[in-house]
């Protein structure tokens, strides 16, 4: 290990990012969008012979160079990630892998949580980490023949959002709602979360829940080693579902509620996928049409894009009087700002 030098590899780093491409490449890999951290080893004349990448919490995109193999090159790189992840506060951290790979990364201290057969394997640093999360919702489990749920980002909340649990609270005794917690949205989670409650708080049978780190979104699910978008959104939530079938057995869910997309092609093929999953574990699945608008069917990338131009007014009567009064309050200004100064807001 005294021949090598690991260190960091920048943005800017023109030759060694295109080495890392280089390596990447020999491993059938391409280097993923989403990555904010790239540590590479050198040998003696500076040529990349490992390397290893972080994106917020997870850790994905390494690769040996095969002259190098064997060499314990790969555990330095991760024990290198791991420290840089604990310096900046991220302390339960996860990998998505391909199954031949699984059992390395379970020798250095990563355990299961999920799998696609044939296609990855999701794990986290925490032995029990995600049967803690089960036990804590287990404790807020309800008693009924109908137990429902539905998973919204509600990045806002809107008429939409709140038809959807309508016909959810209607249809069932109780109703687990569960809100994306991670801050891949320009509303941050503890806004969207509130919006939620404070948009459906009549309906009495409703239990919220933060999904925590396992409930997966398209902004930190990797594609680095799935070739075929269309392969990568069908892994993402064939993985997604068998993770929330984990949960429903937790709290006796039977029956998932989804909103109709007549915009989003990914989230169209995700529900395609969920249906066919679901059935497989006898849970019910119930698509709700989406509740129009004046200009059409509600949406919040819609609603996005007219705060981001200005036309705040205009989406009175698509959201919650609620919704409404925070973004017409000083609190909101900061959001709309970071809306404002985004290029794309519309979810595709």
């Amino acid at each position: 290990m005294s021949d090598y030098e690991i260190s960091r590899i920048y943005p800017t780093d023109t030759r060694g990012m295109e080495q890392v491409d280089k390596l990447l490449q020999q491993e059938n890999i391409e280097r993923d969008k989403n990555l904010d951290y790239t540590v590479g080893m050198f040998d003696a004349d500076y040529n990349l012979v490992a390397t290893g990448s972080c994106f917020k919490n997870t850790l994905r995109c390494f690769a040996v160079d095969h002259n190098h193999q064997g060499e314990g090159l790969l555990n330095s790189v991760i024990s290198n990630l791991i420290e840089y992840e604990y310096s900046r506060g991220n302390l339960e951290l996860f990998i998505y892998t391909k199954i031949n790979t699984a059992k390395f990364f379970a020798d250095v201290g990563f355990y299961e949580i999920a799998r696609v057969d044939d296609r990855l394997v999701f794990m986290e640093n925490r032995k029990n980490g995600f049967q803690n999360y089960l036990a804590s919702l287990a404790a807020e489990k309800k008693q009924g023949s109908k137990i429902g749920a539905v998973v919204m980002n509600a990045n806002p909340f809107t008429l939409g959002h709140q038809y959807l649990l309508q016909q959810a609270s209607e249809a069932c005794d109780y109703v687990h709602v569960f809100v994306v917690s991670e801050e891949a949205s320009p509303i941050p989670f503890n806004v969207r979360y509130d919006l939620v409650k404070k948009g459906s708080a009549q309906f009495k049978n409703l239990i919220y829940h933060p999904t925590g780190n396992y409930i997966i979104s398209s902004a930190t699910f990797p594609s680095y080693f799935l070739k075929d978008d269309k392969l990568v959104i069908e892994s993402q939530a064939e993985l997604d579902v068998k993770i929330f079938c984990k949960i429903a057995a937790a709290l006796e869910i039977n029956h998932r509620f989804v909103g109709e997309e007549p915009f989003s092609q990914v989230t169209a093929i995700y529900n395609e996928v969920m249906e066919k999953e679901l059935y497989k574990e006898s849970i019910l699945y119930t698509i709700i049409t989406r509740k129009k608008g004046l200009d059409g069917p509600i949406s919040a990338s819609k609603i996005r894009e007219k705060i981001k131009n200005g036309r705040i007014e205009e989406i009175k009567g698509e959201v919650p009087n609620s919704t409404y009064e925070f973004f017409t309050s000083t609190a909101a200004k900061p959001i709309i700002a970071k809306i404002k100064s985004l290029k794309d807001v519309i979810h595709y």
